[in-house]
């Protein structure tokens, strides 16, 4: 009994500071605070207690280090302990979301403020509002993106980002259970790009292989290419203000006129963000290619600092500036104040590319069957109130020598990287895999004690065992070295072998033979 009162006192106190919280961060107005507490404890299943005084709940809230993500675990674990959620990763994750969209304002109430801001203050002030909300209400996970492992790496190409991606959350051992024994069928929503995320509850593993809970996600509409299409941000950034641009429709990712239409139109919406698509085919393409979208933010790449190292003439676009940038992929840069210049001149670089063929240099553009292997990824932002657009030429063809892809991270690599080189690894910036951090913190050791034998037998170090030995023949001071100094030459080591997998994906490669079929190509624009 004492047990019980304990827990509900936790409970209220929880959902009093989170109310506060919520009246502080402008959540929830003044003058709702009981409905909103009372929303708290329906989504908890629980049905008491009183909330605790608004005014020690706002002091509680203003005391630095408030902790409002352990307040919603609490309820989370309430909800739980009383059979109102499954007692798993996912389960706990579908109330915390739903406990903040119960208490957040409709879409058309966020969409109708957004809109308001944006004509009185403009488009920068309207996203500055719209972001601080989805942080705000824990649809982008600030605590969980801050545990990434992020460091950069000095090379030829310029500094390149690298990130250990530990933000997204590792599926528990009995959803994984759960999913393999579901049954198929029609899924709702189709997928998790689709608008019909924005307030679904979400569904478990064991239910047609589980979908995530989005109660708390708010989607503005607007309109590309005079068609609608949904802006939101992304819940595990990997930069700042991450965001996720995607069709109305359902429909399969497309790289051409249209849709490098619809990346300037965003762009003179919101000139403060880049806007890119992943290219739209497998291998060179994203994780998803089932959903048109695209993705932006306002970060800074290492290939938006690229200098141009060639620049060129298109004769037919005399209004469009034209060059080849400094970087590992092969990258043309187009820059105009006249959109549809720009967009025609893109439009024609594309056309050529798709239908390109060098033997020379390992670029096939269709298969026997007629299969295309060459495209885009395009990637667009305003510079000095001009257009700017990237267009990183891409080929996904596959050799018995390299059957992931030719212009794919090779197999002396795949130990760091095996994974798609997507539109935001192409601009420099490294997502790799939590598993890393251990591994590589073991090979770390082993070189500093010289242990270089039988670390094939090691499961950590296995898959590192060659690259390990190079290492450590290349940088004979890390034996001995200190944690600092072995830490940080390791993590440069592993950013030197992004930038290699980079230099793989480069269609037309920086020697001779390279720079020579280039010269082909552009004698073709």
């Amino acid at each position: 009994m004492e047990r019980n009162v304990a827990a509900g006192e936790q409970v209220g106190a929880a959902a009093s500071r989170i109310v506060a919280y919520a009246v502080e961060h402008r959540i929830v107005e003044p003058g709702d605070e009981r409905w909103a507490y009372n929303r708290l404890l329906e989504c908890s299943g629980q049905t008491s207690p009183a909330p605790r005084d608004l005014s020690w709940a706002k002091a509680q809230v203003l005391l630095d280090g408030y902790d409002f993500e352990s307040d919603l675990s609490t309820l989370s674990d309430a909800a739980v302990e009383c059979g109102a959620a499954q007692d798993s990763a996912t389960g706990r994750d579908r109330i915390s979301m739903r406990l903040m969209g119960s208490i957040m304002a409709r879409p058309s109430e966020v969409t109708r403020r957004f809109r308001s801001i944006g004509s009185r203050e403009g488009a920068l002030a309207a996203t500055d509002w719209f972001y601080r909300l989805c942080c705000d209400v824990d649809y982008v996970r600030r605590s969980a993106i801050a545990r990434n492992l992020k460091w950069s790496c000095p090379t030829q190409w310029g500094d390149l980002e690298i990130t250990i991606n530990k933000s997204k959350p590792e599926k528990d051992p009995r959803d994984i259970v759960a999913a393999a024994t579901a049954s198929a069928g029609e899924k709702y929503p189709a997928c998790a790009l689709c608008r019909e995320n924005e307030g679904y509850g979400g569904r478990a593993a064991s239910d047609a292989g589980g979908h995530a809970a989005r109660q708390n996600l708010r989607i503005i509409p607007i309109e590309l290419g005079g068609e609608g299409w949904g802006f939101q941000y992304s819940p595990y950034a990997y930069f700042e203000e991450h965001c996720i641009v995607m069709s109305d429709e359902h429909r399969p990712m497309h790289v051409d006129r249209a849709s490098l239409g619809c990346l300037l139109d965003f762009v003179g919406q919101f000139p403060h963000y880049f806007v890119g698509s992943n290219a739209d085919l497998p291998i060179v393409g994203g994780s998803i290619l089932s959903h048109d979208h695209f993705q932006g933010g306002r970060h800074v790449f290492a290939m938006t600092r690229a200098e141009v190292a060639e620049p060129f003439e298109m004769d037919a676009h005399p209004g469009v500036e034209a060059g080849v940038l400094s970087w590992p992929l092969s990258v043309i840069r187009l820059r105009s104040a006249d959109r549809d210049e720009l967009l025609g001149a893109a439009e024609h670089v594309l056309d050529v590319w798709r239908d390109w063929d060098d033997a020379s240099v390992g670029i096939v553009s269709h298969a026997a069957d007629g299969t295309r292997h060459n495209t885009v990824t395009p990637i667009c932002r305003m510079w000095d109130g001009r257009f700017e657009l990237d267009l990183a030429l891409r080929c996904n063809v596959t050799t018995e020598e390299h059957p992931l892809g030719v212009f794919h991270p090779h197999a002396d690599k795949w130990h760091i990287k095996k994974e798609n080189i997507g539109l935001i690894e192409a601009m420099g910036l490294a997502i790799l895999p939590p598993r890393l951090e251990r591994e590589i913190e073991a090979v770390r050791k082993r070189i500093v004690e010289g242990r270089l034998d039988g670390m094939e037998d090691d499961p950590l170090c296995a898959p590192h065992a060659d690259w390990a030995r190079r290492v450590a023949e290349r940088r004979p001071e890390l034996l001995g070295a200190s944690e600092d100094v072995s830490r940080e030459a390791m993590r440069q080591e592993v950013g030197m072998v992004f930038c290699h997998v980079l230099e793989d994906a480069g269609v037309f490669k920086w020697d001779e033979a390279g720079r020579a079929a280039l010269g082909r190509f552009l004698a073709a624009l």
